[in-house]
Formats: C-alpha cells, structure tokens, sequence
C-alpha cells in the first residue's frame, strides 16, 4: 500500500517508520522521473513548488499554482502514473516574495497565494511566515511567525471548502541555514535546539488555538527542523545521529508530528535512511536532481562533439555559460573567487543555480539541438564508458538521449525510495554504502 503523509507519524509510533521523498523541483525532465519511479515503484510522488517558484503572480517560472498542476497532471497521464499515487505540495508559502513590502502588504499577497495553492490541488502547506518584511527585523519571533502562520491557515481552509477539496495539512517551522545550499566550504551545521522546536510548536498550537483553529492544528503533520544536514557550494555535511538525538526526542512528547528535512541533497541512502528512522520522514531534494540532471545533459554534450563531426565542441556548455554571463543574477552574489573559479562554480556548482537558466531560450536551443543531434544514434560503449561510464547499457543501440537523462535522475530518486522504506537494521546488515 503507499504510504501517505497522514501515515508518518503512526508509523513512527509503531516503530517502523517509512519516508517520503519531496520533489522540489520544476523541471520537466525531473517531473517526468519522478512521475514515471512512482508508476515504477508504487511509491507516493509528493511534488512541490516554492513560494518564489510559482505563485499567483506567475513567480520565476511563470506559473501559477492552477498552470504547475496542469502540467504535473500533463505528464503523469503521459507516464500512467495514477492521479491518486500523488500528492502536490506548496513550500515556504508565507510573504517571502513580497518582504520588500510593509507586512500587511505583503501578508495580503501571500493570502492570495495560498488561495490559488489550495485552489489548485495542493494539499501539503509548508506556513513560512519566519522572515521580516520591510521595516521588521530580518528573522521573527516566534508568536508573530505563529499568528501570520495562522492567518495563513484560515485562508487555506476557507479555500479548501469552497472547492470542496480535501482539508489541507500543513507543515510549520522553518529551516537554518536558508533554502538552496550555503555559499561557503561548511565544516558543521548545528540542529534545531530540542527547546526551540517544542516551544515552536507549543507556540503555534496556541495561537492556532485562540483563532478558532484547532480542527486545522490537528491537521499540522510536521515541524521543519535543522537535522544538521546542508550542502554548499563545495561540499556535503552529512547527517550524524549522535548530534541529532536531543532534537530527535522532542517527538516522543509530541506524537502527533514528524520532523521535514530540508537540503537533504546528496546526503545518499545511509544517512538518508538513518534521518527516516529518526523521525525525519519528509525528506526534501531539489538541486540534486537538477545537478545530476546537468551532470547527463553534459555527457553528452562531450559525447556528441567526440561522435558527431558538424556537431562542434561542447555547444550546450558554451551556450550555458553565455546566457548566466548575459544575466547574471541567479549566481553573482552565491559564487564567490577570483574568475576562474567563478567560471567553475557557475557550471558545477552543488548548489546548482545553473537550473534557473534552462528556460531561457537560448538554453532550451541547445538543449533541443543536443538531444535532436543523438536521437537515434547509436553510442559506441567505449565513448559511454569515458563520459557516462553507469550508462553502458545504452552503448549500441539507437539511442533516445531523453531517456538517459531520466535514467540518470531516477537513480538519484532510488536512494531517497530505499531509504524510506528499507529498515535501518536491515540495512546496517546489509552493509550498504553511504552513496
């Protein structure tokens, strides 16, 4: 039976916990893997997209909540991936994208939002109402966080029921260090202090109490924590129990929750499964999926400018570093160093702000020229095994280079899967690896 995110916390209890991978990411060719693992395995597909993303003002992408629903639902019709196995999910919805505003301005425009998610089809609210808006200090306190949380949640429910939708569930809290990935080489991050979760949560459930919804707070599935999990420009810090424990106790008081992890990207399946065991069954990826998704459009770059004499040398990179040149927004301020390691950093990076240009049309070209340029070309394995060693059963065949790119991002997808549902004794027996 797939698990759902209602199942998390009894299974916790039961003493056989299962996890649930979140998909933060808007790219197609990552929808498509993750809609066709979940037709693969069964597994539940809980995709999401952030506040910056898509709101109804179109965010960054240019889609609203109602257009990245219809293309979710697009292609999981097209991968027969059934509509019930999937769960869709809205992250850091709070007045973010509007913090340059006076606080009711933006709180207003984050109602609106909110609205248009649960309008849409989304189920699972991420509440971020942690940052300051103009004016206010960079990060809130806790009861002014809980009472625009609040204000948030009623909003959602009015809109669930007028849509005669399922009741949302929501996830509160929020996460150090921000989103994305940090700028620098990390040596250590920190979690969440045990008594900063339980008195965020105390917190929230009594405002939540005196604005007449504690039908909604029974609703609230889970806390974002720090697990002291990130992953910077360089480098991975990856998950230590031992350093966790205190944090990982606060859910024996508070059975009704679990713990979301963010930036769990390339932690891989041993500290990905020992965070599900823990009480982090939430387990968010996004860069990493772009990135492995970048590390195979490359490939084949470097395969086609070795395979195709008109093809050229590497076009798809040349065209990438053109266009983050051209705007360089997304990276200037993250990618630090003198020119040369800027150059690496835009195109290498961990933190991957490479995927906030490949909708620029210039990157779609490209792309498109790339895949048009191998389709139906048979790889030599000798020129897979140099660039795209893993991919060697793809060697020698008329080649669909879409499917290598799927390929590539379901494997990144299979660790987050063994993770949450493989037993961590089991897997310590087992022996398997960290990656």
């Amino acid at each position: 039976m797939t698990v759902t995110l209602e199942d998390l916390a009894p299974l916790r209890l039961a003493g056989t916990p299962r996890g649930i991978t979140s998909v933060c990411s808007a790219h197609p060719v990552v929808l498509r893997a993750t809609l066709r693992h979940g037709r693969e395995t069964g597994a539940r597909v809980l995709i999401e997209a952030t506040c910056n993303q898509v709101n109804h003002e179109g965010g960054y992408t240019g889609m609203n909540p109602a257009d990245f629903a219809a293309l979710v639902t697009r292609i999981a019709a097209e991968e027969g991936c059934p509509a019930a196995q999937i769960t869709l999910g809205g992250d850091h919805l709070g007045p973010n994208p509007w913090r340059d505003r006076p606080a009711e301005e933006a709180m207003a425009q984050a109602e609106a939002m909110v609205a248009a998610y649960v309008a849409a089809g989304f189920r699972k609210l991420h509440l971020d109402c942690s940052m300051g808006c103009a004016g206010e200090a960079e990060a809130l306190d806790d009861e002014t966080t809980a009472h625009r949380a609040a204000r948030l949640a009623a909003v959602a429910e009015v809109a669930a029921r007028k849509a005669d939708l399922p009741a949302p569930l929501y996830i509160i809290g929020t996460e150090v260090p921000p989103p994305g990935g940090a700028d620098h080489v990390l040596d250590t991050v920190t979690p969440t202090a045990p008594q900063a979760a339980a008195r965020t949560l105390a917190i929230h459930r009594a405002v939540f109490a005196q604005a007449g919804l504690d039908d909604a707070f029974t609703r609230v599935i889970g806390l974002v924590v720090q697990p002291g999990v990130e992953f910077g420009n360089h480098n991975v810090i990856r998950y230590d129990r031992a350093a966790a424990q205190d944090l990982t106790r606060v859910l024996d008081e508070a059975p009704q929750f679990v713990f979301e992890a963010h930036s769990t990207d390339y932690q891989g399946v041993a500290p990905l499964t020992e965070l599900v065991a823990d009480g982090f069954p939430i387990l968010k990826v996004g860069p990493e999926l772009t990135f492995v998704l970048r590390e195979a459009l490359y490939a084949l770059d470097l395969i086609a400018s070795d395979l195709l004499p008109d093809y050229g040398n590497r076009p798809l990179m040349q065209a990438m570093e053109s266009v983050m040149l051209a705007e360089p927004s997304n990276w200037q301020r993250h990618y630090g160093g003198d020119a040369a390691q800027a150059r690496l950093l835009r195109h290498y990076s961990l933190s991957d702000r490479i995927r906030y240009y490949w909708p620029v049309p210039q990157a779609e070209a490209a792309v498109s020229h790339l895949l048009s340029s191998l389709h139906g070309e048979r790889v030599p394995l000798p020129l897979l095994m140099q660039h795209l060693p893993d991919a060697e059963h793809f060697a020698d065949t008329p080649l669909d280079p879409v499917d290598i790119l799927i390929w590539r991002v379901i494997r990144s997808l299979e660790a987050y899967r063994i993770a949450g549902t493989c037993p961590l004794d089991t897997f310590e027996q087992d022996g398997l690896s960290s990656r």
